[in-house]
């Protein structure tokens, strides 16, 4: 009877022992998996946007989500997740699945993409369509106009989807990737600068460019004139075409497809894990694969309660939740943790260790420790962990935590409560994707530069006209109007002036000569300066030619010119036959020394110097290189006993004498 009451006490105390072994320590809460817990999401609503995205996806973009699921016209479950390394996409749709008991489409969003659809009891194209989301679209596109492709090539049907496909994947194998969406910051400075320099360089260009095709017009000789407003007129018009239009052209206000967040989304995750820290210092991010195990969990729970009791120790909070860019404190651990210490208004220790990355950050607040040994007095091993954390899914985290808190246990403790340093505030969610104002940053770099390239470019446009305009006057020489010849006519001209001029002149008026059918006086001279070069046009050009036989050929051309074209043909300037046609006959001094006088045929610029400046008609005087030597020079009809001395006596007996030399009757 002892025996039997023996053996019963001893099952009843081992009964005991096993019920306090199993039992869950206070302060604690049994997390679900990540699974489950996003099972019981779905089965709440269909589509489920994790409150880590705000930057990227906010809560308030599930509606969106919400009506283009409903267009797949079969049951669809949507999971939005951050981007975890440690998931497998198609394993845990599987797992969802299971826990959630109900066949449809299922579709993995992980951070911007479409990542893994899978279809249960239903059939639809989803692995097409994942195909044709990942290749049609640029990697900017977003979530949600990547999801609403998804969802248009599964209305498609499995054939025409397919074939998408097939020709998505084909033209990106080919290197057809599509263009991006979206521009940075860097790419609208460049915007900016280009219209700044469009918006002073092509008004100035063009008041430069008018102001040197005016020169050129004038020394041409044309008449033309063009109004004074036209030009200031076009340059304002052209800055105003361009302030217009580049707003137009570069419309992009934004860099990214991410919608700005509302503060309720912006504060969803912080409410969420501070409210779970109510609950239990260890808080494990549900939407995450557990790191933990039981074991390590309760070992944490008993290591944070000794530490509590300890000399000058406190609360130890341990968030357990990936810290992504895309979250309200962009990625920072201490900005997460001062969002939670300001939600839950309890001093401690805070440890953030991140699932995905395995990385691991402590912020004391309010607490007597030493907070720069904490925050930056941590061994590596600890922080980083070595290669073993990294390889293992779950980066050792309960074993570095638990070495964490030997390590508070070891923290010199201070005589006041400590705090680690406020860290700065995230960037602005709300605006964080704005892209700058186009009339602004470089742009004003843009208008000075706009003009440096305007005087370049004038001047290289000026440079090359010139060159350009040389090469072709030494080809194909053009005559130089009859109105200015006064003005521009050498008194010594070069021997290659008179050789082009003469060329010039004479192909002007061959060309003038055979589209007219006529023969009158202007055949008579064509006919005289042929004869004067053999009948060899190119003779005008060889070096040899007499000085005196190209001023003959060139009064010729133009006076056979003159003729076609029904002007003066009978005289012309007798001061020098390069001036062109003669307006009358006046005595005029013809020799410095003395006050020797001849009756010569004058143009009306000669005219007037031997009116009003009688002794500068000498200095007028055409000269040409002396017969003898070669040295100094003479007057024109001294220097040659050819037909050019008939010169002063008119057109006509120019031509009689040319042929009295040549023996043509």
């Amino acid at each position: 009877m002892n025996r039997t009451r023996a053996l019963g006490l001893l099952l009843a105390l081992c009964s005991l022992a096993s019920l306090f072994a199993t039992a869950t320590p206070a302060g604690a809460v049994d997390t679900p998996t990540q699974s489950s817990y996003l099972a019981d999401r779905l089965r709440e609503n269909p589509v489920y946007v994790s409150d880590q995205l705000p930057r990227e996806v906010p809560l308030s973009t599930a509606p969106d989500f919400a009506r283009l699921a409903k267009k797949t016209g079969v049951p669809t479950y949507v999971l939005v997740l951050p981007m975890l390394s440690s998931s497998d996409g198609r394993q845990l749709l599987g797992a969802v699945h299971d826990r959630l008991g109900r066949d449809g489409l299922y579709v993995l969003i992980e951070g911007t993409d479409v990542a893994q659809a899978t279809a249960w009891g239903v059939r639809v194209p989803a692995e097409a369509a994942t195909t044709v989301a990942l290749y049609e679209l640029p990697y900017d596109a977003g979530p949600l106009r990547s999801f609403a492709c998804f969802v248009e090539v599964i209305a498609q049907g499995a054939p025409k989807a397919t074939a998408r496909a097939e020709t998505a994947r084909a033209r990106f194998r080919d290197g057809g990737e599509p263009a991006e969406m979206y521009i940075g910051p860097s790419d609208r400075k460049n915007q900016s600068f280009l219209t700044g320099s469009l918006l002073t360089g092509v008004p100035l260009l063009i008041v430069l460019t008018a102001g040197y095709v005016r020169r050129r017009r004038r020394r041409s000789g044309a008449r033309r004139r063009v109004p004074r407003w036209v030009v200031p007129g076009a340059a304002v018009l052209s800055a105003a075409a361009i302030a217009l239009t580049a707003p137009v052209v570069f419309d992009q206000t934004t860099s990214s497809a991410a919608p700005p967040p509302t503060p309720a989304d912006l504060s969803a995750r912080v409410e969420r894990v501070a409210a779970g820290l109510k609950q239990d210092p260890v808080y494990a991010d549900p939407e995450s694969p557990r790191v933990l195990d039981t074991r390590q969990r309760d070992r944490l729970h008993e290591r944070i309660r000794d530490f509590r009791r300890s000399d000058g120790g406190g609360p130890v909070y341990v968030l357990l939740v990936p810290q992504t860019p895309e979250s309200e404190s962009a990625g920072d651990a201490e900005l997460f943790v001062a969002a939670v210490h300001a939600k839950l208004r309890q001093d401690g220790v805070y440890v953030v260790a991140d699932p995905d990355d395995g990385t691991i950050d402590v912020v004391n607040h309010g607490l007597r420790l030493d907070s720069g040994r904490l925050s930056f007095g941590l061994p590596d091993s600890l922080t980083f962990g070595d290669s073993k954390a990294d390889e293992a899914d779950d980066h050792l985290l309960g074993e570095r935590l638990d070495a964490l808190m030997t390590h508070l246990d070891r923290t010199p403790r201070t005589a006041r409560p400590q705090s680690a340093y406020t860290p700065p505030a995230a960037p602005s969610a709300a605006h964080e994707n704005d892209l700058p104002p186009l009339f602004a940053t470089d742009f004003w770099p843009g208008l000075f530069v706009g003009a440096f390239a305007a005087l370049l470019l004038s001047g290289a446009v000026a440079g090359l006209t010139w060159g350009a305009g040389s090469l072709l006057r030494w080809r194909s020489p053009a005559p130089e109007p009859t109105d200015r010849l006064s003005h521009t006519a050498p008194t010594e001209p070069s021997a290659s002036y008179l050789r082009r001029t003469a060329r010039a002149e004479l192909t002007a008026l061959t060309a003038e000569f055979r589209s007219r059918d006529e023969h009158g006086p202007a055949w008579d001279h064509l006919d005289a300066a042929m004869l004067l070069l053999d009948g060899d046009l190119d003779r005008a050009r060889q070096a040899g030619t007499d000085p005196a036989t190209l001023v003959a050929v060139i009064v010729l051309a133009r006076a056979g010119r003159a003729a076609l074209s029904g002007g003066t043909t009978d005289r012309c300037c007798g001061v020098n036959p390069l001036h062109g046609p003669a307006v009358g006959r006046h005595h005029v001094r013809v020799s410095a020394e003395g006050a020797a006088r001849r009756l010569l045929p004058v143009c009306g610029a000669c005219r007037t110097t031997a009116i009003a400046h009688p002794s500068g008609i000498p200095d007028r005087l055409l000269r040409l290189p002396a017969p003898a030597s070669g040295d100094g020079s003479l007057p024109y009809y001294d220097a040659t006993d050819g037909p050019l001395t008939a010169v002063p006596h008119g057109i006509a007996r120019l031509v009689d004498k040319v042929r009295e030399t040549a023996g043509v009757h």
